[in-house]
């Protein structure tokens, strides 16, 4: 867009040039500070959930996975952007094989069994375990061709599987991409009101509005005694929730079989009962 049809004086501007015009200016300013990147034309994609979390380790990439595929199931066309780059495992625990390809028009995500369209860095890669050993910006640079290359085809939700912390790549998806909302997945540990914080602060300096908070791995459900046991502790997810004004989404067990579901490729096959409510909020919350 150019100066001209930024400029809120433009139709009534006698000037015969912008120069030295302080409204000139300031839309010049304006367009200068504009990361938003353009979505391919050829893509619709109706709305945009960032998973994030401000550590490793806490099963962020499993949520993305088991929120995208519930809410697939439940008539909606979903996506997944998998902008961990060097991270990457979206393709495998949803069972997607081959590379991506391209034509004139754009880069064409791959469709996993369960009909959700996918991109991630290792469909790019000759070998699976080819590291992926990239500076911020190189990293920044895909995520947003994954956006604004790639031909998605009429989604609904697409789900971002984001890197931990606030780094280059949770910076350029807030920056580039028009997200709707996030969704903080944490674990039950002392760190969680630190770690918490850090993914808050990030998205209201950034004015994403954040959904709620999933905690994982909260405990284990003995199927012996029918006791729940927390492994790594205390929750103090109430009581994080409480001093951000945030909304408790779900938590969610230790669940051996989730793990092999990843193993196998099959995580789009499994549902968790514990995810309906906040699939139910997106649901109500976001309607197409």
């Amino acid at each position: 867009m150019s100066i001209e049809q930024q400029c809120s004086n433009a139709s009534s501007c006698g000037r015969s040039s912008c120069e030295g015009c302080p409204s000139a200016a300031a839309a010049e300013k304006t367009q200068a500070t504009d990361f938003r990147a353009q979505l391919n034309p050829m893509s619709s994609v109706k709305k945009v959930i960032a998973v994030v979390s401000g550590k490793g380790g806490v099963g962020k990439s499993l949520i993305t996975g088991l929120l995208a595929s519930s809410m697939q199931r439940r008539g909606k066309r979903c996506a997944v952007l998998d902008a961990d780059i060097t991270g990457p495992s979206m393709g495998h625990n949803l069972g997607v094989n081959g590379k991506a390809k391209a034509n004139e028009i754009g880069i064409l995500p791959l469709t996993a069994p369960c009909g959700l369209e996918v991109l991630s860095a290792n469909m790019f890669l000759k070998n699976d375990s080819d590291p992926v050993v990239w500076r911020g910006p190189l990293l920044a640079g895909m995520v947003k061709q994954f956006w604004s290359d790639a031909i998605w085809t009429d989604i609904d939700f697409m789900f971002v599987d984001m890197p931990p912390g606030t780094g280059d790549v949770p910076l350029t998806v807030f920056q580039s991409l028009p997200v709707d909302g996030i969704i903080i997945v944490t674990s039950p540990q002392e760190l969680v009101s630190m770690i918490v914080a850090k993914a808050v602060k990030m998205a209201r300096m950034m004015n994403i509005p954040i959904l709620g908070l999933i905690e994982n791995y909260a405990y284990f459900h003995c199927p012996d005694n029918g006791k729940d046991y927390e492994i790594f502790g205390p929750s103090h997810l109430a009581e994080t929730a409480d001093a951000y004004g945030l909304k408790v989404l779900a938590r969610l067990p230790i669940n051996p079989s989730l793990a092999a579901a990843c193993d196998a490729g099959k995580l789009a096959d499994c549902h968790v009962a514990e995810l309906d409510d906040c699939c139910d909020f997106l649901a109500d919350n976001f309607q197409s």
